[in-house]
């Protein structure tokens, strides 16, 4: 059996979903969560193999969400279930670690499809999500970070904003003061042309970058 959970704050559709891998005959759903307050007890209690998770969830998003839970259980996979269908989010989910991507308005039988291509070693998206990384890799890459002129330090500070370190981390890291840290990525965002971290990463996650 594949042992499923389900992180999803609207509980009708939480509980059709819970529904849907219980009926399978292969699946079990060991945990169903409406926030991620307690992922971490939660899942060490359960031991799920697979989490389908929300990004638009209260308090602490699906995306910080697939950080936690992969640097707790590095062995779970994790499909993001979402109605986001841009860029950032899409990258911003798969660099925290997340394996699938799919849309909430995807069929019942392609979410079982999906879970089952997971766990036998694949990577399910949706179409129209598979589409977009494609091109990603595709566009012409018109500037390098060379290009940006950053410094070694704001490279460092922009590579640690990929990585979703916090400021406090950051701080740490590099031996200097929280308020060093947002001097230099405002210095970054002023330099990239973004005004705000998802972008900045999106921007840094271009190929050739």
């Amino acid at each position: 059996m594949i042992t499923v959970a389900i992180v999803e704050d609207n509980n009708t559709l939480r509980g059709s979903l819970g529904n849907l891998i219980l009926n399978t005959g292969d699946m079990t759903c060991v945990a169903s969560l409406a926030n991620l307050s307690n992922v971490v007890s939660e899942f060490n209690r359960a031991q799920p193999e697979i989490v389908l998770m929300d990004i638009g969830l209260p308090n602490i998003s699906g995306i910080e969400g697939v950080r936690t839970v992969k640097s707790n259980f590095p062995q779970m996979q994790i499909i993001m279930f979402t109605v986001f269908e841009d860029d950032d989010k899409i990258f911003e989910a798969v660099r925290a670690g997340a394996m699938g991507y799919l849309l909430k308005k995807t069929p019942p039988e392609e979410i079982v499809d999906a879970i089952r291509e997971l766990h036998n070693g694949g990577a399910p998206m949706s179409a129209s999500i598979a589409r977009k990384v494609i091109q990603a890799f595709q566009k012409p890459v018109e500037n390098s970070l060379e290009e940006y002129q950053l410094t070694v330090r704001e490279k460092e500070i922009l590579f640690s904003l990929v990585d979703g370190l916090s400021y406090k981390k950051m701080a740490e890291k590099y031996a200097v003061s929280i308020s060093t840290v947002r001097t230099h990525i405002c210095n970054v965002y002023t330099k990239l042309h973004v005004h705000s971290k998802s972008q900045a990463v999106s921007k840094a996650l271009r190929p050739k970058l």
